[in-house]
């Protein structure tokens, strides 16, 4: 449904992902990133949603006029710790909240949704007092199992959530909004693939749907630039990635869409990252405590 929202159906339940329907990710109407395409459908024409997943509390994965169309709802909603306080505010009641810390579970009908580690940081305001958690999570239903990264820069826990609930059908995969300048809070497209095939057990396995790119533009890369690089890192790690249009229906067990639809819309993107690039240090695992900012 553009950036990171994905309406998921699932072993019969429909499960909708940081749903994001607002002009801007912003605290201001006027002001701040706005939508580069239309939102694909009118909320009210969604259908039904058993439950509503939000991975952390920044503009472009929480977003107030969405949440509070959706609180008139029967749906329910999973958050991690702290953010139902938001939802609260807004108008959904607190029955309708599944508030959970890493690892901790709740099921919604035949599924169990858990939230699952991830390396990002919280907060909706200047002061951004650290007062929320954030989290990647799993869906687990019967048959199939659904990963959702939210935000998160690349860490070795990937490999822990996927010997503890994997393997996947689909991972959604942040690959956009990168940058030099903050490498630990959100990843690359070489970093995406390297966290889906670490999900996966280390081999090329289901379909890695990519996330985060094409709707907000949030980072000095141009916003075509994260197709462009995941399709290159997809072809070289023999891994099948679904490419959809914004609004663009696919089942990951039947044809995926692999188009660079994006080509038809952007100017011509360098491809900056085929130079050499000096080595890095790993990335720290998140911590458990909040005495740096941006580490849980």
């Amino acid at each position: 449904m553009g950036h990171s929202g994905i309406l998921a159906e699932i072993d019969g339940h429909r499960v909708l992902f940081d749903p994001v329907w607002g002009d801007r990710c912003s605290p201001f109407p006027f002001a701040g990133p706005k939508r580069l395409h239309p939102v694909p459908v009118p909320l009210a024409e969604l259908g039904p949603v058993d439950v509503v997943v939000i991975s952390h509390d920044h503009y472009d994965h929480l977003d107030l006029p969405t949440i509070k169309a959706l609180a008139g709802t029967d749906t329910l909603f999973a958050v991690p710790l702290g953010v139902g306080a938001h939802l609260e505010r807004w108008g959904v009641p607190a029955s309708r909240l599944r508030e959970l810390d890493w690892n901790e579970s709740t099921e919604v009908g035949d599924l169990l949704l858990t939230a699952t580690p991830a390396r990002h940081f919280c907060g909706r305001g200047l002061r951004n007092t650290q007062h929320t958690l954030w989290a990647s999570w799993v869906v687990r239903g019967p048959e199939h199992r659904l990963f959702h990264s939210g935000d998160t820069g690349y860490f070795s826990g990937f490999a822990d959530i996927g010997a503890a609930h994997g393997p996947f059908d689909a991972t959604m995969i942040q690959i956009g909004a990168y940058s030099e300048f903050w490498t630990d809070i959100h990843m690359t497209p070489a970093e995406g693939m390297r966290a889906h095939l670490d999900l996966q057990g280390g081999k090329p396995a289901g379909v890695l749907l990519p996330i985060h790119w094409g709707t907000f533009n949030l980072a000095p890369h141009p916003w075509a630039e994260p197709g462009e690089w995941t399709k290159d890192a997809a072809e070289e790690a023999g891994q099948a990635v679904a490419f959809p249009k914004p609004g663009e229906p696919f089942e990951p067990a039947g044809k995926l869409p692999g188009e660079a639809w994006w080509r038809t819309v952007s100017r011509p993107i360098p491809r900056p990252w085929r130079r050499p690039r000096p080595a890095q240090a790993p990335a720290e695992e998140p911590r458990n405590d909040l005495d740096l900012a941006g580490e849980r």
